[in-house]
């Protein structure tokens, strides 16, 4: 880096200077792996970047951004908070930083897999492309009990040294109804709510005339009950 600011100089002093022909890559501590480095500065990430999803380094472990917002107060400056979510491990805490404080994202790929069946080695899942499969332990799942045969996901992987990170599904899922008490005719309530277990054996809240044998749409960030869905 002083080599280049260096020649940069002797150009605008005398007026002409020479290139290597190559530039060796820079070697940056760990720390910067996910800096860029533009006018000679290195830019990091801070609190503007945080975006539900995001997946950072926080005190050498991994966490994923659940939820995020900004306070702010006349006399002091502003914060902004976020839920994790452990990524490479089973804790969810709660952080807060100083706007503009910086933070390490962590780049991470999204590759499409199908869900297959659940062993002893945890749950298995096939990369639709390459057939290739992996086990994944339940931990590591977001929102595991909402997962059928065939059922697509999103595997996260830390592109950094191609570690799988974890399994995430799809924000909405259509799902069967296998048992409810039956629903009065006619009753069209939507704020009285009723238990009901659907095909994989996971429960929640349906409205009244939701019947068993009916599919519907759930939201599996909330397990909340979103519609029915004409089969």
């Amino acid at each position: 880096m002083a080599n280049i600011k260096e020649m940069v100089h002797n150009h605008l002093t005398r007026g002409s200077f020479l290139l290597p022909t190559t530039i060796p890559p820079l070697s940056l501590p760990p720390q910067f792996s996910n800096c860029i480095i533009s006018n000679f500065q290195f830019k990091m990430a801070n609190t503007s970047d945080i975006s539900r999803g995001l997946i950072i380094n926080l005190d050498g472990s991994l966490y994923t951004v659940v939820e995020f917002g900004e306070n702010k107060t006349a006399r002091a400056a502003a914060k902004v908070w976020a839920k994790l979510k452990g990524v490479d491990n089973n804790r969810s805490i709660e952080k807060t930083w100083n706007s503009g404080d910086t933070i390490f994202p962590v780049r991470v790929e999204r590759r499409y897999y199908q869900f297959l069946y659940k062993d002893d080695t945890g749950y298995n899942f096939m990369d639709n492309e390459t057939f290739e499969q992996i086990a994944l332990q339940e931990t590591t799942i977001d929102a595991p009990q909402y997962l059928k045969e065939g059922q697509e996901v999103g595997i996260l992987i830390n592109t950094e040294n191609d570690q799988v990170l974890g399994a995430e599904l799809p924000d909405k899922i259509v799902l069967q109804v296998t048992y409810t008490e039956p629903g009065m005719r006619g009753d069209t309530a939507t704020r009285t709510l009723k238990p009901a277990t659907l095909e994989t054996g996971a429960t929640l809240g349906v409205p009244l005339f939701v019947n068993e044998g009916e599919l519907i749409r759930i939201n599996t960030k909330t397990g909340e009950y979103l519609e029915r869905v004409k089969a």
